[in-house]
C-alpha cells in the first residue's frame, strides 16, 4: 500500500511538473514571488523598426483569477483590431502578476 501510495504522489509530482512550461511565452524574464510587473518584446529586434510614438497601438489581453478561471484573448489580431492598425510593425507584452491570485498578460501591437 506504501507503495503504491509513494508512486501515485511521484506520478502526482511529474505532472505538475510538466505543466508548469505550458503557460510560459516564448520568453519570459525571471518573475518575482510576490509580485512580477514585466515588459518585453515578442521578437528580439522588432523587425528593425524604432519605436515610434505616432504610430498606433492596440492592446489585448487575458486576465487569470486564483490560477484557476483565465478570461480574455490576447492574440495579435484581436490587438490590432482594437487598435485600428492594419500593417504591424511590432509586437510587446506586459505580465503581472500578484501571487498567482491575479494575473494579467497583455499583447501590444504597433504600427499604421
Amino acid at each position: 500500500m506504501k507503495r503504491l501510495a509513494l508512486v501515485g504522489f511521484a506520478v502526482l509530482v511529474c505532472l505538475g511538473v510538466v505543466g508548469c512550461n505550458l503557460y510560459n511565452t516564448p520568453v519570459m524574464p525571471p518573475q518575482g514571488w510576490i509580485v512580477s510587473n514585466i515588459k518585453a518584446p515578442l521578437s528580439a529586434d522588432n523587425g528593425g523598426v524604432k519605436v515610434n510614438e505616432q504610430q498606433k497601438m492596440g492592446m489585448a489581453e487575458v486576465e487569470n483569477y486564483l490560477g484557476i478561471i483565465s478570461v480574455g484573448n490576447c492574440s495579435i489580431e484581436e490587438a490590432a483590431d482594437e487598435g485600428n492598425i492594419t500593417t504591424i510593425d511590432y509586437a510587446d507584452y506586459e505580465y503581472f502578476n500578484v501571487l498567482g491570485v491575479y494575473q494579467r498578460f497583455t499583447v501590444k501591437v504597433h504600427g499604421n
